[in-house]
């Protein structure tokens, strides 16, 4: 097999004396979506953030692309192809949705490049075409997460971490996102880690699955088993 794209050793990290992930161990296989599943406050987030150097962990190592990154500035992690879209769908409220996409590509340096990406993140996205010139703080929930998605892609990145990408918006916005992610996956075979409490969403777009509980991996498998799994069924899929 493959080395994994992301490959996440024993990590723990902790806020003062409050340890927020405990040993945790994952992977992420090239061109798959892998899901990080549990409640509020389970340690996803803390984890997504200590693999891109936003937070440096207690201990454990994180191998991207089969090098050691640990620790390394984010903003090294996103001209090695690897980009974070946090929670909350976090925009330029000021910018226009072109706006917006041309920071996203401050990385890339050939014009021809950055036009092919945003061809691209329009077909994917056509909306955010239509929209181009309106500011984004006057756009609806699930249309800022669409344009976060799309941000982010205008780098070039070979693996996405998606934070809650869920978060706040109705069901209907809910669909057309997770619908956008699927596409994404089929359509440029990238590696995608997606945190979500929507344990119903995040399976139907993923391959494969682990669930945090108060900082620690309880539970892995594809997603079939876990889909399947009467703990998780009870737990997050209210069944």
């Amino acid at each position: 097999m493959s080395e994994p794209i992301l490959r996440v050793e024993d990590l723990e990290v902790a806020y003062g004396g409050v340890r927020a992930v405990g040993k945790a161990s994952l992977q992420v296989g090239r061109a798959e979506v892998v899901a990080l599943l549990g409640a509020n406050g389970a340690g996803k987030s803390s984890t997504l953030r200590a693999v891109v150097g936003a937070v440096r962990p207690r201990s454990g190592r994180v191998y991207y692309d089969g090098q050691d990154i640990t620790g390394t500035p984010p903003h090294r992690l996103v001209a090695r192809g690897m980009a974070l879209i946090p929670e909350g769908a976090r925009v330029f409220a000021r910018q226009t949705v072109e706006g917006n996409l041309r920071l996203g590509a401050y990385t890339v340096r050939d014009p021809a490049a950055h036009a092919q990406r945003l061809e691209q993140v329009y077909a994917i996205f056509p909306r955010l075409r239509e929209r181009r010139q309106q500011l984004a703080g006057t756009m609806s929930g699930g249309e800022r997460q669409m344009l976060a998605i799309a941000r982010a892609l205008l780098s070039g990145p070979r693996l996405l971490l998606i934070d809650e990408p869920s978060l706040g918006l109705a069901p209907k916005l809910v669909e057309e996102v997770f619908d956008a992610l699927a596409e994404l996956h089929r359509g440029q075979a990238l590696s995608v880690l997606l945190v979500e409490q929507n344990t119903a969403m995040a399976l139907d777009v993923a391959q494969r699955a682990y669930v945090m509980q108060s900082g620690s991996i309880v539970l892995h498998g594809s997603a079939d088993e876990l889909r399947a799994n009467d703990e998780v069924r009870r737990a997050y899929l209210g069944m």
